[in-house]
């Protein structure tokens, strides 16, 4: 590149004009960040550069650390500024995206995370990539850690640029060698079959069901609880899977995995919960759940709370609360619904907002944030705020000490020098030995002092930064999870039922005003000041559906599940892939290097398993057989891979059994108001459930229109038939 070309380019920096709360925090920075668009694209090809994608969300630590780095490093910006493209990416609003050069750093390096840092040609294509890298104004002061032997990002963009300059032909037949092996390792596995095909064996079985079992049993921490070593995520698409084993209608899958090991894997996920719900993972003053913990039995997170873990959370609660009746169980779901449906958690207008940030100014007088400050205690707040009694009966339950409960190696910044993550350590009739009190005098101080101590926290400490961005597809997985709540408590609590109920309904209807299109029938991924410009992705839809059909069984308004058989055609319009089946990640695209299916669970279940389940379910409940044929053929694209790795696809698990089996449908005839207690009887594994008054749904359903409308009773319809039933 000439000299002169290079100084026709004055970048400055457009993330001013951004709607994601991520994006604009990096509008001050010296660097010229430009914002992913085609505009931003070519410019990359005019002038010849690289371009340094960086990708990451509000609420993620260690880009905020990046950020503060290197970022705002006027070293750093010059090197970027005049010789690369440097865009800045919210991966909440780009899924795409950043699962595609995801894919290129975990192939390359072994592992990802965020910030996810990508060199890549002017055609897209990755040369190099990482997560974090430490900046100019590296402050990390633990020794002998991996981070502080990284090597840092300045002396990368300065080899890159030298690379570049001198080294391009080698850099682009690297990138697209490079290239073509993702291309391959992405079309592997998802052409297992044609559309339509059958195997000899007739697809996938019931028995992967065990050996996905067998793969969580030794991975199993009987101590601690989870199935990995640090760092732990609660992984709930596989405890909803371990929890539910014991709960299929049908005996095919005990007969299979064993009864015995089907009570096991029951146990395995309760325990997990019951060892998280006691965890710092979990804020034990206010509500909800942290992202993942730092160490192996949930001591210490990294406390960043996101919306789809929250909503998770609450359905895998409620399904061990369902099995167990466990107080403990439901005392997490009263927590986390009263988290989502509460400032600041609850936007206004109904929906929920994203995330709230790991990061926050200790005091009001603070100007420097740091990590878990809205979250962690000394012992001395505790006594002050409670009176030296009640503050050391708080401490010992919740293992405070006088400096500090946070190990060493795991403070590199110093963040938590004589400070406390809560945890329950004990329980109160325990402590209420240990200190010469009554356990009910105990019980009341406990209360009061969490109530006490929340008040305090709210009121001196400035909340962490909220992503107040409203997201469709975690919005699914939340009104999902509250109208599956509501449904549960209708009996219980029909107060707090009645008010997870509107907050579900709230959320579903302000979606389907401010961010669907009736003209198209297409969905729009995000609200923040406005509808976003970005269409709706596979996951986005097919969270959705999950969501309205779980509110339609709560409600049964009819509305809900018209609007499920709605997004069902456009996303079957808009992402199947007609000769190979399954469903793209996202439409086809110019900018978009690869065109991805998703498959496997991450921390949140793929889109295609939450695909192939409401294809099942909205075929029982419409007795459509297109939908469950489809739902079959989603399944068997990814035969290959579920074969060989079983427990990575623990969400699409149920749809092979659904596949095997075909899921019941339960229909309520009767006054509307007269047949909702019979809601939680109704829904379970491998059943849906209706209301058969519907005019709608008789017409929609040739099979619930046949039952007499005069009928009164519960109706179990399965393989083309009605039969009444007292029980089920």
């Amino acid at each position: 590149m000439a000299p002169e070309e290079e100084e026709e380019l004055r970048l400055v920096n457009r993330l001013g004009e951004s709607r994601s709360p991520y994006v604009r925090a990096h509008a001050s920075n010296p660097v010229a960040w430009q914002m992913w668009s085609d505009e931003s694209l070519a410019l990359a090809k005019k002038h010849n550069r690289l371009l340094f994608l960086s990708i990451g969300y509000a609420a993620c630590h260690w880009c905020h650390v990046m950020e503060r780095e290197s970022f705002a490093s006027t070293e750093i910006a010059q090197l970027l500024n005049s010789h690369f493209i440097p865009i800045k990416i919210d991966r909440e609003e780009r899924p795409d995206v950043d699962a595609i050069y995801m894919n290129y750093v975990q192939a390359t390096n072994g592992s990802g995370g965020w910030p996810l840092n990508v060199f890549v040609t002017p055609d897209l294509e990755p040369v190099f990539g990482g997560t974090y890298w430490p900046g100019p104004n590296h402050s990390m002061t633990a020794q002998g850690t991996l981070i502080s032997q990284t090597v840092g990002f300045l002396e990368i963009l300065k080899k890159m640029k030298d690379v570049w300059t001198k080294q391009e032909a080698r850099c682009r037949e690297s990138a697209k060698e490079i290239t073509r092996q993702l291309r391959q390792f992405a079309e592997e596995g998802v052409h297992s079959r044609k559309s339509g095909e059958k195997s000899d064996e007739d697809g996938l079985d019931i028995e992967l069901l065990e050996e996905a079992y067998q793969h969580f049993l030794k991975k199993y921490d009987s101590t601690n609880g989870g199935f990995s070593i640090a760092p732990k995520f609660p992984t709930p698409v596989n405890l909803q899977f371990l929890l539910r084993l014991d709960q299929w209608p049908t005996e095919a899958v005990k007969n299979i995995v064993g009864e015995d090991e089907c009570r096991h894997a029951t146990h395995m996920a309760v325990d997990t919960l019951r060892k998280m719900a006691r965890g710092g993972i979990r804020d034990q003053i206010g509500f909800g759940f942290s992202r993942y913990s730092v160490t192996k039995d949930w001591s210490l997170p990294h406390f960043e709370k996101m919306l789809y873990d929250q909503a998770q959370l609450l359905d895998v609660y409620l399904d061990a609360f369902i099995v167990t009746h466990d107080p403990e169980m439901l005392g997490a779901v009263y927590d986390i619904a009263t988290y989502l449906t509460e400032p600041p958690m609850a936007a206004p207008g109904g929906g929920f907002y994203s995330a709230e940030d790991a990061d926050s100014y200790p005091t009001h007088a603070d100007n420097e944030k740091r990590e878990g400050a809205y979250y962690v205690w000394t012992l001395k707040e505790l006594r002050t705020v409670l009176g030296d009694r009640d503050g050391n009966i708080c401490a010992r339950f919740y293992g405070v000490l006088a400096d500090g409960n946070v190990a060493r190696e795991n403070d590199p910044h110093d963040d938590f020098i004589s400070q406390n993550v809560m945890k329950i350590t004990t329980t109160p009739a325990a402590l209420a030995k240990q200190v010469g009190l009554a356990e009910s005098e105990v019980v009341t101080i406990l209360k009061e002092g969490r109530k006490k101590l929340r008040d305090y926290r709210e009121k001196n400490r400035p909340r962490p930064a909220l992503d107040d961005k409203i997201v469709v597809c975690w919005n699914g997985l939340a009104i999902g999870a509250l109208a599956r709540t509501s449904a549960m408590l209708l009996d219980i609590d029909p107060e707090k039922a009645t008010l997870f109920k509107k907050a579900a309904e709230d959320a579903a209807n302000f979606i389907r005003k401010e961010l669907f299109d009736e003209d198209s029938m297409t969905l729009y991924r995000v609200y923040r000041e406005g509808r976003g410009n970005t269409p709706g992705f596979c996951d986005d839809y097919a969270f959705l559906i999950h969501g309205l059909i779980s509110l339609y069984e709560a409600t049964f308004n009819d509305s809900y599940l018209e609007f499920a058989d709605t997004l069902q055609k456009s996303q079957i319009s808009f992402f199947h892939d007609p000769t190979s089946s399954a469903f793209f990640t996202t439409r086809s695209h110019p900018s978009l290097l690869l065109h991805l299916k998703s498959g496997m669970d991450a921390a949140e279940p793929s889109s295609n398993s939450v695909s192939a389940s409401n294809l099942h379910r909205l075929s029982s409940l419409l007795n459509d057989e297109n939908y469950s044929k489809l739902a079959m053929e989603t399944v068997a694209a990814f035969e290959a891979e579920v074969m060989q790795f079983p427990h990575c696809f623990a969400g699409m698990l149920g749809s092979v059994v659904m596949g095997k089996v075909e899921v019941q449908t339960v229909v309520i005839m009767g006054p509307l108001e007269t047949v909702r207690k019979k809601i939680t009887e109704g829904v379970g594994v491998g059943r849906t459930v209706a209301w058969g008054g519907s005019e709608w749904l008789r017409g929609r359903n040739e099979l619930v229109g046949s039952i007499p409308k005069n009928k009164v009773g519960v109706m179990i319809c399965a393989e083309g038939e009605c039969r009444e039933t007292s029980s089920f």
